[in-house]
């Protein structure tokens, strides 16, 4: 479909899900509001999919931007646009929804519209944070999202103590705000100084192309490492993720672990915005990944939920990710991106699955289960697929990108380089354990014998995840030739 680069294309994905949750209302019936929430996503969907397809690789800076005055007392526009960095985060946050709302369908039973209203508006406010380019608008959406988070957690959790974990992600996703905001305003700061003379500057297209001098670059970097670190999560920051995979829904943990706004506010703000500083402190940035690497694997081997074992073996995943972004090379941001991808196609899956097994068997404990590849024999084959995805075990798409992510950290830095080698060693005993202990075995709960296997529109949902994951394994250069000329600008930034 040929689009004009006119058309306010952005703004039409970032308002049709608010549009959708306002239409809900009109609507009684859980069925129909279910139907209208997969139904807006789907159409959100396909205009993401058109913006791709009409997105010129080729072109360095931002496409089908949009700015409009907003406060104009303090230089702060509406201002959207995409470049290859942030371009398929968007089909891909669209495409984990649809399957959050697939696999919410039979488990919401009370005050649905209200839940998938909160549902569309974080899809929206999720949005509004990969195409924000005035800084202003960004932290808008990125405090916005805290609220739909908070009472989707405390509503409609399945752990006894679920408010007590809404209220402990939302106090330290406050907390890590508070110097991300502090950052901004320093940013605005300098940039204006440097780029206007004077004044305060939000606008990122232009921060982008200001070069600050060195020693206004450490404030902004180490405001945005500090509170970015929140979200990713790294290590001793991630304390709120086992708990939200445990006592929240299992659709929202789907989405905290597949969506890493913390690792794409590094790569979008932290580091372009202090290039000379980030560089500086590489062995920084390479030293949390490591940590968050060995601690998550290490945690996750030690669990016996699946629940929690797939929420500390993301944090390891992530670790993975920071390592490759300090090695400032085309491999590592093209590796971090691809992983990126990858966590809304391969963690969210896994969580869709592991969530498909608590709802009929009501745990996801090791100790409780055994069998399941018994009663459940299509469900467990996609585990073991999409578990193995995770591991990067060719020909998935998590091959892909841990081989990029390997090879950058081993070119800059040998040791860490072998530490996340001995990660992966990890990450494969805890979740082969985990599937022996699970899986395998004699049915020991009543409820997994009586489990049906995965419905028809759980196998739609699963499968079209599970060809996405082969299709890019197979043919990586779908992505890589999205993302190479804004990958190479992140890099020349750095030189």
């Amino acid at each position: 479909m040929e689009l004009s680069t006119h058309f306010p294309l952005l703004s039409l994905i970032l308002l049709l899900p608010l549009l959708g949750a306002g239409l809900l209302w009109w609507f009684p019936q859980r069925q129909q509001v279910r139907l209208i929430t997969l139904t807006t996503l789907l159409i959100d969907l396909l205009l993401a999919a058109a913006m791709v397809a009409n997105f010129d690789p080729s072109l360095s800076g931002f496409q089908w931007m949009e700015k409009e005055a907003w406060i104009p007392g303090l230089n702060v526009h509406y201002q959207l646009g995409v470049d290859g960095i942030s371009l398929l985060f968007i089909p891909a946050t669209l495409l984990l929804f649809c399957g959050v709302v697939v696999s919410s369908w039979n488990t919401i039973t009370s005050h649905p519209r209200l839940y998938y209203s909160l549902l569309l508006l974080l899809a929206s406010s999720i949005l509004g944070i990969f195409m924000a380019l005035d800084t202003v608008l960004f932290f808008l959406f990125w405090e916005l999202s805290l609220i739909p988070i908070y009472f989707l957690i405390a509503l409609w959790g399945i752990g006894p103590n679920r408010r007590a974990a809404a209220n402990q992600y939302t106090m330290i996703m406050f907390a890590g705000g508070t110097p991300i905001l502090f950052g901004l305003l320093l940013a605005a700061f300098h940039y204006g100084d440097v780029a206007n003379g004077g004044g305060l500057l939000f606008d990122y297209t232009q921060m982008v192309t200001t070069t600050l001098p060195i020693e206004l670059q450490s404030g902004i970097f180490f405001l945005f490492l500090l509170g970015f670190a929140f979200k990713t999560p790294l290590f001793p920051l991630h304390t709120w993720l086992p708990n939200v995979t445990m006592e929240g829904p299992i659709a929202i943990a789907a989405i905290m672990t597949g969506l890493k706004l913390g690792a794409y506010g590094l790569i979008r703000f932290a580091i372009p915005l202090a290039p000379e500083i980030a560089q500086h402190y590489h062995w920084l940035l390479a030293g949390v990944g490591v940590v968050a690497l060995l601690y998550g694997g290490v945690a996750a081997i030690n669990q016996t939920n699946l629940r929690q074992m797939l929420g500390y073996a993301s944090i390891s995943h992530v670790g993975l990710v920071v390592l490759g972004l300090s090695s400032f090379n085309l491999m590592g941001i093209e590796g971090a991106i691809f992983q990126m991808i990858n966590f809304s196609l391969i963690s969210a899956a896994l969580f869709f699955l592991v969530g498909a097994i608590h709802h009929r068997t009501g745990s996801t404990d090791a100790t409780n289960l055994g069998g399941v590849t018994t009663s459940m024999p299509l469900l467990s084959a996609f585990l073991f697929l999409f578990g193995f995805a995770s591991l990067g075990v060719p020909p998935t798409s998590g091959f892909v990108a841990e081989f990029l992510l390997l090879m950058s950290a081993l070119q800059s830095h040998t040791g860490a380089g072998l530490a996340a080698l001995f990660a992966i060693i990890l990450g494969a005993a805890y979740l082969i354990s985990a599937f022996r202990k699970s899986l395998f075995g004699g049915i020991r709960n009543p409820a997994v014998a009586d489990a049906v296997d995965l419905l028809p529109r759980e196998i739609r949902m699963i499968s079209v995840l599970a060809v996405l994951v082969l299709l890019l394994g197979i043919m990586p250069s779908l992505l890589l030739d999205l993302v190479e000329t804004s990958a190479t600008d992140w890099v020349n930034r750095l030189q």
